[in-house]
């Protein structure tokens, strides 16, 4: 389908998907994020798609949240319409591993959006913030609960209640990102990470992608239970046969997702 505010290709199994409200920064209003789980959920049900890039412009990723949607909210209407939530969740329901390709500003909303992607990689332009203290509200996007687990509580606190911003180098060193790049080359490193990804089996990319988020989900012998779990169980696939099989004769898999 066509979108409002996002530029979306696919190319080479790998989904390209813009976030474009140049005029705006991108800020995040509801009709961007609900378009943005629209094509998530597509990305995810076409068998082209192997994995998928979420980019903003080289000005800015995400600047944060559109204020002018929210500033004449009430309690009561803020809490009912649970502003972004729904989508938020089906964003962070994706299978299918995403990357972020953040250059310039990933505020408030944005840093939010870019966390909720399965990696980060920046540019060395990349400034990254949870200012929301500055407009008297907090993160409510997650922004307080993965920011904390990405960076540790100190810095996530600091970071808060300052409203100060971090950028690349300093992403890089506290775990926020995995890896920085020239701004120029940020969408050719973010495509080539995600084509080496569509090269894999699907089944097993999803199967790591879960088997890593169980990690934040619970502790440390659960989540080892449960990755010894998915272990197993990818030995029931063709794909596994296939890439040990092909390790063996010292030759390139060709994994076929089953």
């Amino acid at each position: 389908m066509a979108f409002e505010t996002l530029i979306v290709d696919i190319t080479d199994h790998v989904c390209l998907i813009k976030l474009n409200r140049p005029d705006a920064l991108n800020a995040l209003n509801t009709e961007m994020v609900a378009e943005l789980a629209e094509a998530l959920t597509e990305a995810e049900a076409n068998e082209k798609v192997r994995c998928i890039v979420l980019t903003g412009s080289e000005k800015a990723f995400a600047a944060g949240a559109d204020i002018s949607e929210m500033a004449e909210l009430s309690f009561v209407e803020a809490f009912l319409t649970d502003i972004y939530a729904r989508d938020a969740d089906r964003i962070t329901a994706t299978r299918k591993p995403i990357i972020a390709a953040v250059s310039g500003y990933a505020l408030g909303g944005g840093c939010e959006l870019a966390m909720m992607c399965d990696f980060i990689i920046a540019s060395d332009s990349a400034k990254f913030g949870q200012p929301e203290i500055n407009l008297g509200i907090c993160a409510g996007m997650g922004g307080t609960q993965r920011l904390t687990r990405f960076v540790g509580k100190s810095k996530a606190m600091d970071m808060h209640l300052t409203g100060r911003f971090m950028d690349a180098e300093e992403a890089e060193r506290a775990g926020l990102v995995s890896r920085v790049v020239p701004t120029r080359k940020l969408q050719e490193e973010a495509m080539a990470a995600a084509q080496k990804i569509a090269e894999k089996s699907v089944v097993t990319a999803m199967a790591v992608k879960e088997a890593v988020n169980r990690s934040y989900e619970t502790t440390l012998t659960e989540g080892v239970r449960f990755e010894r779990r998915m272990f197993n169980a990818l030995f029931a696939t063709e794909d596994q046969a296939e890439g040990m099989a092909a390790f063996k004769e010292k030759r390139e898999a060709q994994f076929r997702d089953k």
